[in-house]
């Protein structure tokens, strides 16, 4: 065997190290290799296939169908009828989110760990184990409430009020703060939990009661967000207050769904204006509310 190419270790010599085995790096691969192949996979569930759009047929339908709804109707009497049902929408939307503030704010707090506990950060909470299953319990029924009122939509839970409140905005009021309340109480969960602990340990620290650390704790400094989510879903429920109008829980989808019924594309045009209209001063709104 020639020089230099001795298979004995000299002495003292450090072993190039083997590539470390990173299990997070292939947990990553594998969530993303998981991810298409469900994407593959509901794309051929549903049958999705971009290629109609490719044949002038497909278009032509389209155009005729919008070519309908011109010129869209401006009489009097319906653009009257058509901006009462734009207020009443905005009507349902800002009650509904009252009522979902008052259902996500205790909700919220309750769901929350870090809230229900309310502990300096590493000390354990002197707690007896009576008091540790009772706020289990708590935590347990309120994200329990919050899942099931978020995960019946609205138009559902508007019919099931509507058959105890009869038809009207009333109805959409109860649907949209029920299943908002359930949106909003997990997003405040989130938030509660993400507080800064640096200012709750000292509140904590100064004797400061359960009570008193969320008011002048947690509130505080998670107001913030709270606002910022409240109004993001603000602009949400307007469109869903336009939506569930079509099952009779008043605003303007009730007016939409009577001109598509009976096939008063022209009504449908002047609805649709309306609701853009009404979406847009929302959104507006929102948008200048919220750094303030």
């Amino acid at each position: 065997m020639s020089e230099g190419t001795s298979l004995v270790r000299a002495p003292g010599s450090i072993p190039t190290p083997l590539p470390r085995w990173e299990p997070r790096r292939t947990y990553s691969w594998l969530v993303v290799t998981g991810i298409l192949a469900l994407i593959v996979w509901s794309s051929i569930g549903t049958r999705s296939d971009l290629r109609v759009f490719l044949h002038g047929d497909a278009w032509l339908q389209i155009w005729t169908f919008v070519r309908s709804w011109f010129p869209p109707d401006l009489s009097g009497d319906f653009v009257r009828r058509s901006l009462w049902s734009g207020v009443e929408t905005i009507a349902v939307s800002l009650m509904g989110m009252v009522l979902a503030i008052l259902i996500a704010l205790p909700l919220g707090i309750l769901s929350s760990r870090t809230v229900l506990t309310i502990s300096p950060v590493g000390e354990p909470h002197p707690a007896s184990a009576l008091l540790r299953l009772l706020r289990g319990l708590v935590y347990w029924v309120s994200t329990l409430s919050l899942n099931v009122l978020r995960s019946i939509p609205e138009v559902f839970w508007a019919l099931m009020f509507i058959l105890a409140a009869g038809l009207g905005p009333f109805a959409g009021v109860l649907a949209l703060g029920v299943h908002t309340g359930g949106v909003l109480g997990k997003l405040f969960s989130e938030v509660f939990e993400n507080v800064d602990a640096q200012p709750i340990e000292t509140l904590h620290a100064t004797g400061a009661r359960a009570g008193a650390v969320v008011l002048y704790g947690y509130l505080p400094l998670a107001l913030p967000h709270l606002i910022s989510y409240t109004l993001y879903r603000w602009e949400v429920t307007i469109r869903a207050a336009a939506i569930i109008g079509v099952v009779g829980a008043g605003g303007i989808g009730r007016e939409i769904y009577v001109a598509i019924s009976l096939f008063h594309y022209q009504r449908l045009a002047t609805l649709l204006l309306m609701t853009l209209i009404v979406v847009s001063l929302v959104d507006y709104l929102s948008a200048w509310l919220r750094p303030r």
